[in-house]
């Protein structure tokens, strides 16, 4: 399995709204998604590299699997 790497917001924007969460709003320069199951919202920052332990803890939130991510990762 390959490491995660820093990516940009754009990417993740996009990985995360193809696994089902919903964009809900943008504050100042982070924007805020939802998901269904998930206690809390996902957070992502606007800029130009996502540091790993974002991406690793808004994983967790959803629920999303490594696997998930690299498959999506390949999609966008």
């Amino acid at each position: 399995m390959p490491r995660i790497i820093p990516v940009d917001y754009k990417t993740l924007l996009n990985i995360f709204q193809r696994y089902g969460c919903a964009y809900k709003r943008k504050r100042g320069s982070h924007h805020i998604l939802s998901y269904p199951k998930a206690k809390r919202a996902v957070v992502i920052p606007e800029d130009e590299e996502i540091d790993v332990e974002i991406i690793k803890n808004n994983m967790r939130t959803v629920g999303m699997t490594r696997e998930q991510y690299f498959e999506l990762l390949k999609k966008v």
